[in-house]
């Protein structure tokens, strides 16, 4: 079932979305070789709490940490952990802030140190292609509208859309209806409607899309170790057109 929010709710959502990405530039500070995944974690567990909100995924079906920390290959759901960044690894900070109840979601991929011509082109196009999709945000719009223009621009790149996941409308809780896929045809799918929250979330490989999962259950990365990044927006779709929630 899809559930349209109020503008009173989406305005509610807008300032977790707000907090969160103001976190979110604190964290591109933090991001360079010799610093810990682990240690941004932390970094983001504390912040949010002095701002008086918390991590939404930490404690979700049993996942310990405030923020998904994802290095080079590997494409979402990347555990923190101790082991030191190093000069040209990029790395995907994804968490979901909870303000009063209020909940926003937003992903980004960061560079530490100098990065390679493919890295930074791979960070620059799944940059561009969530744009691309948040575009096609509109009422009357279908999500196979928001699918295709990913999908296009991005293999126009040479790169692959990741298809095992997906974005998601978000609310009361971090996983509503409807998916939103990051490939498709125009003209398809759901037709989007005033009051729908959902999140865009590409992530795009520099080889093909296919994943795996690592032994922890949560972890998914490229089949052939080459690199992935991602980009996520939390949006909400209004008369005047796609509201982005998580920018300041």
């Amino acid at each position: 079932m899809i559930i349209l929010k109020s503008e009173r709710e989406i305005n509610r959502m807008h300032e977790a979305g707000k907090l969160l990405a103001a976190c979110h530039q604190e964290v591109a500070k933090l991001v360079k070789p010799g610093v810990t995944t682990l240690e941004i974690d932390a970094f983001v567990d504390d912040y949010l709490k002095k701002h008086g909100a918390t991590a939404e995924q930490k404690g979700y079906k049993g996942y310990e940490y405030a923020t998904c920390a994802s290095v080079n290959d590997e494409i979402c759901h990347g555990f923190p952990n101790k082991k030191p960044l190093k000069n040209g690894d990029i790395v995907t900070i994804d968490f979901v802030v909870n303000l009063n109840g209020a909940l926003a979601d937003s992903a980004w991929t960061h560079s530490a140190g100098t990065l390679s011509e493919e890295a930074q082109k791979l960070m620059d196009v799944t940059k561009t292609v969530m744009y691309k999709g948040i575009e096609q945000a509109v009422i009357g719009n279908r999500l196979g509208d928001i699918g295709h223009a990913i999908q296009s621009y991005a293999e126009g790149e040479f790169f692959s859309v990741v298809r095992d996941f997906t974005g998601h409308g978000i609310g009361k809780t971090m996983h509503e209806e409807p998916t939103v896929l990051h490939y498709g045809k125009p003209g398809k799918g759901l037709r989007l409607r005033e009051g729908m929250v959902i999140t865009i979330e590409p992530m795009l490989n520099a080889g093909t899309w296919y994943s795996k999962m690592d032994d922890n259950g949560w972890t998914a990365r490229t089949v052939d170790g080459k690199l992935s990044a991602q980009y996520e927006h939390t949006v909400a779709i209004t008369k005047d057109g796609p509201l982005i929630l998580t920018e300041q």
